[in-house]
């Protein structure tokens, strides 16, 4: 596995790469779509090749509760268990456990907590995450952090960040003595940066996280309430600490006008479940801003979602119909509206990398913004 970094945009910091995996090429800038329990909602994995969809993420919270990654394995790595040849990226399931702050207990050791399933009790260590994402197989794992809550004040925020650095290290280590135990081909440990809404925080975590050598590191812990310019004076203050010849990634963010934003910032992958889960809320995506299709307005309108967009569903159906789909709870509304939302977000992309390598970012930064304004 290796990193490349193609070109920079002059004018601004966006970055266009390449990650090589043994599942295939990932070029960067790049949106994850979010298979959470090992399935993109409302999208099979041949529609999101159609789709473009170079890597997809998964849960290892989720998985590991069911069906369980010692199975997983046995059935021969997740890759084969869901039918995805391209690359896969597992996190590590610390965002799902201190978002059930009612179900968890945190300590030195680890995360003790219950099932929101049945209510067993279980208990993720950083050496047990480790454990289960190098069975699962995936090309990117990421390390155990402890996710910040928001509003956190300085000195609670200060303690998860050191918690959150002592359990990367625990996790690299755990890497290191079973690198190649689970699968033949190789793996990635990325390390993730926390710190809260604190600069000072957000540095400090960094640079320990880089005297770490991770292959590449993450910004954790960001849209979880706090203000948009907060976050992103977080993000360019993280990517400028971050190593050029590494990837970067911002997890969990976010909409369109802030993928656009974080790439002039530097940033290389994002994952968010945005795009399919307000998909099955009625909410979509278009070049000039988002609709609500349960709308009245669109009772009798006879245009596509977006008369700017070439997929599938904007080809063939009109907002009229996918009204009706959604008022009566078919099954096909998911389905058309996701697909046409993740098209939006990996279209969207496409057209960055190519401003990117033309080096008209800033020029198509200007436009897509305007655009949005609009509507």
């Amino acid at each position: 596995m290796h990193f490349e970094l193609i070109t920079t945009e002059p004018n601004t910091q966006a970055r266009l790469g390449k990650i090589v995996t043994a599942h295939g090429e990932i070029t960067t800038p790049v949106f994850m779509p979010v298979g959470t329990a090992g399935t993109v909602k409302a999208v099979t994995q041949q529609e999101l090749k159609t789709l473009g969809a170079e890597i997809i993420l998964g849960n290892t919270y989720h998985l590991y509760l069911r069906p369980g990654h010692q199975l997983i394995y046995e059935l021969g790595g997740l890759h084969r268990f869901i039918s995805w040849d391209r690359p896969m990226l597992t996190d590590s399931g610390g965002f799902q456990v201190f978002s059930h702050s009612e179900l968890r207990r945190i300590s030195e050791e680890g995360v003790a907590f219950r099932s929101h399933l049945d209510g067993s009790s279980h208990f993720l260590s950083p050496e047990r995450a480790i454990e289960i994402q190098q069975a699962l197989g995936a090309d990117i794992i990421m390390a155990f952090d402890e996710c910040t809550r928001y509003p956190a004040d300085f000195l609670v925020a200060r303690n998860s960040m050191e918690r959150t650095l002592r359990w990367a290290d625990r996790c690299k280590r755990a890497f290191a003595e079973s690198e190649g135990k689970w699968h033949a081909h190789p793996q990635w440990l990325f390390g993730i940066g926390q710190g809260s809404i604190y600069p000072e925080l957000r540095h400090e975590c960094l640079n320990r996280l880089v005297d770490l050598e991770f292959p590449g590191y993450a910004i954790g812990g960001l849209s979880v309430g706090e203000p948009k310019p907060v976050m992103l004076s977080i993000v360019a203050e993280s990517t400028r600490l971050m190593p050029a010849g590494r990837p970067r990634y911002l997890m969990g963010v976010g909409t369109p006008l802030d993928l656009v934003d974080c790439i002039a910032l530097g940033v290389d992958m994002f994952d968010c479940v945005m795009p399919t889960r307000h998909a099955r809320n009625g909410w979509l995506f278009t070049s000039s801003g988002h609709i609500v299709i349960k709308n009245a307005r669109f009772a009798r309108d006879q245009r596509p979602v977006d008369e700017a967009c070439p997929c599938g569903v904007c080809r063939t159906y009109t907002r009229a119909y996918l009204r009706h789909l959604f008022l009566s709870n078919e099954i096909l509304s998911a389905m058309l509206n996701t697909h046409h939302n993740l098209y939006f977000y990996l279209d969207t992309l496409r057209q960055i990398r190519d401003a990117i390598a033309s080096h008209r970012f800033l020029e198509y930064i200007t436009g897509f913004k305007a655009k949005q304004e609009i509507g």
